[in-house]
Parts: structure tokens; sequence; C-alpha cells
């Protein structure tokens, strides 16, 4: 795996080539809004390393994996999502293409708000 992939539209939006609403970034992550959002809050966070998926995850990446999980509810929160219990946010990351992965640089879908767009 390579730190940048010329083709991948996120490592595009990650060096700025491509315009993106942000809404955080460190040396490790960036986030920014969904252009098709499925809900009133919903961002994508995606590793500036590029990593293909889920599935290509190896002991390394178990740092910025767990950073990760960490961030989402704090950025969660800043959007918009209301706090847990009551509230709350879906987390979703599509691997491979029968999993509905449309592009090959892992990402995770943070959605919330209110309730009438969950699906499923």
């Amino acid at each position: 795996m390579s730190a940048h992939d010329p083709n991948c539209i996120f490592c595009k939006i990650i060096a700025g080539q491509i315009p993106s609403k942000k809404v955080y970034e460190d040396e490790d992550i960036y986030v920014f809004h969904d252009i098709h959002p499925w809900a009133p809050v919903h961002f994508l966070m995606v590793p500036r390393q590029h990593i293909p998926s889920l599935a290509q995850l190896t002991p390394e990446h178990e740092r910025l994996m767990g950073r990760m999980m960490v961030l989402a509810p704090k950025l969660a929160a800043e959007q918009g999502c209301n706090p847990y219990p009551d509230g709350g946010f879906r987390l979703v990351c599509n691997t491979g293409a029968e999993g509905g992965q449309e592009v090959h640089h892992l990402h995770l879908h943070v959605m919330g708000g209110p309730r009438p767009w969950l699906r499923g």
C-alpha cells in the first residue's frame, strides 16, 4: 500500500486537488462532508494513508483505527448529532464491491440527526 494513489478521488481530496467541505484534519486523518448525504449529519472519515479497504488493515493500523473510533463520537456531536442514549449516530464502513464500497480508499461514514433518514 502506498501513502497516496494519484488515481484515488479521496487521495485527491486530501491533497486539496478536489474541493471538500472539511470537518477536521490532523496528520493521520481527514474528515469531510459527504456530497450526497443520507442524513442531516453525514461526513466521511478517511485516513491520509491510502488503504484500499477495511480488509487491508494490518496490526500497524491499530492506533489509527482506534483514533478514528474515538474521534467519531466527538465530531458527530460537534456536527449536530444529539447525545447518546436518546440521540446518537450510525457508523458505516462498506468493504469491497460486494459490501457496497464505491471508492476504494478506506472510509467511515458517520451519519445522524433526526431519525426519519434511518434505514434498516
